[in-house]
């Protein structure tokens, strides 16, 4: 059990982390060799120049100005001080949004935080229970008698809990629905004024159904112009291109090499560079390296250009789906937003994602192999959360120091030093439990990826659920219930079945300890070290140093970096969660949530300024994700404090937490039904507007040309695949043209003659 020592250990450490990565980034994001790494996004807009091209030559790698170093904080009220909506202008609404989850903890702690505060602690404080001689067996320190462990059984105080946690619920679902009106006006904002977009007329069908006398291109031409006849424009018909793609991403990075091993020459032209014709260049035969890579690249671009005539006219390259684009944004509302036959199965639409948002290889994927898919992932993401349970208890074993010294009793002696044990019990459970943590997002994107999403946004949003799933019940359960099991396994087994109930209830407000450390690593440590940038300051000048040889070839060595949802996002659920679970119970968790939320705020909103450079812009469809999962930690947290005191004795009292769980549900679906739409749907009257200004402002607009190339694989941006297919906008002839055989020529001869 940590205590209050351990816990100083852990904050001093933590924050001497945090203020090392601080001054570390404020001293190099000032020189201006790396003002690529810290202010790329200015880079990718234009508008910011190189500072080392008027400069010294030692002013182009130091800054020499010293009174710059007077005002290396500068970059804090810098980051606040950009307004909103240029903000959104400058970024995007995604990245708008997402910081504003940030603006909403800090909404709904930093009042609790008071309250709490005000009210609980010194109930908490006087309560005196864990000093009764009963209860001197109970592993506890001094921080828990700032708990709702210290209050009495049957006592009267837990009406102030009951209080409070009522409070503090009617309050976050306040604040919720709040930002949840502010957001969706936001995104109608948005959608209303912004820029023409290849998706605001596209629509992506899948499901095609065969047909034995038109190929996919005119079977899909010809549905669409009979039940769309005033709005159909072109289509693009999706080729599998997967394999292409793949020798296309290989022949790139051999190309890197190649670079490399020129300028390695160029520098020494006395000596020709060698590798290995093996494994990553260590293992086989010496070979000359520049000779070496031209012939693989030009062996690349042999199976290159043969699979592109394979794809070309292998007519079972064409995947039975298309993007369908349509002549205004009512008609593409309308085709997205409707079923298109009676069949439910086929003909299936929905709104393509941009451009840039399309997750190209899993268009390729066959319709009816999603739900196995599907399938086989949810089965394996309940034995991938079944199994990381292992690592959880491991983590919580190092939580305590008992434990370590049963497992392992030779380290006796060396983990009661003082300082060993303080910095075993206050910093390495939660630094070991966030290094256990660093693989698994891009295990459950792969399984994301397996499941068939088409979009780069529905992938991110899909992780998310998984990652947020896990934190759930191995992060966040599986912590509490391990952790108490191994720190009283002992006791329970000595006490009566009678007992047992009251020492898991007793302990579980104890494990807060635990997650007050790994807040300081993560949200205190870990942001900092965001900011800081190390990894992509060391690739670039790595980059920089081996592969770049022109202007064009340094912007392609930045690296930007973007917000990544599937990982960030849950991670701050958890954070809510644990302000939830732990605002009645111990209160004392609340100022270093506080401190996450207020930093990461400042943070984040830096790196969006000036760093970040989104692959995507989903128009803040995230934030229904947002809402539902912040209302399931209060539900939870709800429900676990019903089972809290109900072994404290209060089994009446209890009964007053049961309408808790039930308003909250109640106001989710409130919520669902009020806003979701507006994440959903887009409103036929908005697109209607939108298309007749449009006509009034730009009169002469070709949308055609506009939108031919807009929806080609990347790999055939440069060639000719197939032209677009539309109906002439003059066509007066109500029949549509088809290619499909006549039913009564394709009759026997007999039956005709008959």
């Amino acid at each position: 059990m940590a205590t209050l020592g351990d816990i100083c250990v852990s904050a001093a450490v933590n924050l001497l982390s945090a203020i090392a990565f601080l001054l570390a980034f404020a001293i190099l994001r000032l020189q201006p060799i790396n003002d690529r790494v810290y202010f790329p996004k200015w880079y990718l807009k234009g508008i910011r120049g190189s500072p080392t091209s008027s400069r010294t030559a030692v002013g182009k790698f130091v800054n020499l100005d010293y009174s710059s170093y007077l005002r290396f904080l500068n970059w804090m009220p810098a980051a606040l001080h950009m307004p909103e909506p240029e903000l959104i202008d400058h970024a995007g609404l995604d990245s708008a949004v997402y910081i504003r989850i940030y603006l909403l903890g800090l909404k709904i702690f930093a009042p609790v935080a008071v309250l709490a505060f005000g009210a609980l602690v010194p109930v908490n404080w006087t309560g005196r229970r864990l000093n009764a001689s009963k209860s001197k067996e109970l592993t506890f320190s001094n921080i828990d008698k700032l708990s709702i462990s210290n209050v009495p059984d049957g006592s009267k105080r837990f009406w102030v809990h009951i209080g409070m946690s009522y409070l503090f619920s009617f309050w976050t679902c306040f604040t919720l629905y709040r930002e949840y009106k502010i957001i969706a006006a936001m995104r109608l904002r948005f959608l209303a004024s912004e820029r023409r977009r290849p998706d605001q007329f596209t629509v992506l069908v899948r499901n095609v159904p065969p047909d034995p006398d038109e190929s996919v291109s005119e079977h899909i031409e010809h549905f669409f112009c009979v039940n769309h006849p005033d709005h159909y424009l072109m289509h693009q018909v999706v080729y599998n291109a997967n394999k292409l793609a793949a020798i296309v991403a290989k022949k790139r990075a051999m190309i890197n090499w190649h670079i490399y091993y020129e300028n390695k020459y160029e520098r020494n032209p006395s000596q020709r560079p060698v590798t290995r014709t093996g494994m990553l260049g260590i293992f086989g035969k010496k070979v000359d390296a520049i000779n070496h890579y031209t012939s693989l690249i030009d062996n690349l671009s042999k199976q290159e250009e043969e699979e592109r005539q394979k794809v070309r006219n292998d007519p079972d390259a064409i995947v039975p789906a298309a993007f369908v684009s349509f002549k205004t944004r009512w008609g593409a509302a309308v085709c997205a937003q409707t079923q298109q036959t009676s069949n439910p199965t086929i003909w299936l639409t929905e709104w393509a994602p941009e451009p840039r948002d399309v997750y190209w290889d899993n268009l390729a994927i066959p319709y009816l192999d999603l739900n196995l898919r599907k399938l086989l992932m949810t089965v394996a993401m309940f034995f991938l959360t079944f199994f990381f349970m292992i690592p959880i208890a491991l983590v919580q074993s190092l939580a305590n120091i008992e434990s370590i010294k049963h497992v392992f009793p030779f380290l006796a002696s060396l983990v009661e030093k003082p300082s060993v044990k303080n910095f075993i019990q206050g910093f390495l459970p939660g630094l070991t439990l966030k290094i256990f943590l660093i693989f698994l997002p891009k295990i459950l994107m792969t399984m994301s990826k397996i499941e068939g999403f088409t979009s780069l946004s529905g992938l991110d949003r899909r992780s998310a659920s998984k990652y947020y799933l896990f934190i759930l019940v191995n992060v966040f359960l599986g912590s509490v219930v391990t952790g108490t099991a191994f720190q009283q396994l002992e006791q329970l087994i000595d006490q009566p079945s009678t007992e047992f109930t009251k020492t898991v209830g007793s302990t579980i407000p104890m494990k807060a300890t635990f997650f007050i450390t790994y807040v300081m690593i993560d949200g205190w440590a870990g942001i900092a070290a965001e900011v800081l940038r190390l990894t992509p300051l060391i690739m670039f000048h790595l980059k920089n140093t081996f592969l770049v040889k022109t202007e064009l070839d340094r912007q392609a060595a930045m690296d930007p970096g973007c917000l990544d949802f599937s990982i960030s996002e849950p991670r701050i659920q958890l954070y809510f969660m644990l302000g939830h679970v732990y605002a009645p119970v111990t209160p004392l968790l609340l100022p270093f949530i506080v401190v996450f939320f207020a930093f990461s705020y400042l943070v984040f909103r830096h790196q969006i300024i000036n760093v970040y450079n989104q692959h995507y812009e989903s128009g803040a469809t995230f934030w229904p994700d947002v809402h539902r999962r912040v209302l399931t930690g209060l539900i939870i947290s709800q429900i676990l404090l019903m089972g809290l005191l109900s072994t404290r004795g209060t089994n009446k009292i209890t009964l007053v937490l049961i309408g808790q769980p039930i308003l909250t549900f109640w106001f989710y679906r409130y919520c669902k039904g009020r806003f979701e739409s507006a994440f959903i749907k887009f409103p036929l009257e908005e697109a209607m507007v939108k298309d007749t200004l449009e006509r009034a402002v730009e009169p002469t607009l070709n949308l055609r040309i506009y939108l031919q190339d807009a929806y080609v694989h990347p790999v055939f941006k440069r060639c000719e695949l197939e032209k677009p297919m539309a109906v002439d906008d003059e066509e007066e002839n109500p029949l549509i043209q088809t290619t499909r055989a006549s039913r009564l020529s394709s009759m026997p001869e007999s039956d005709n003659e008959a």
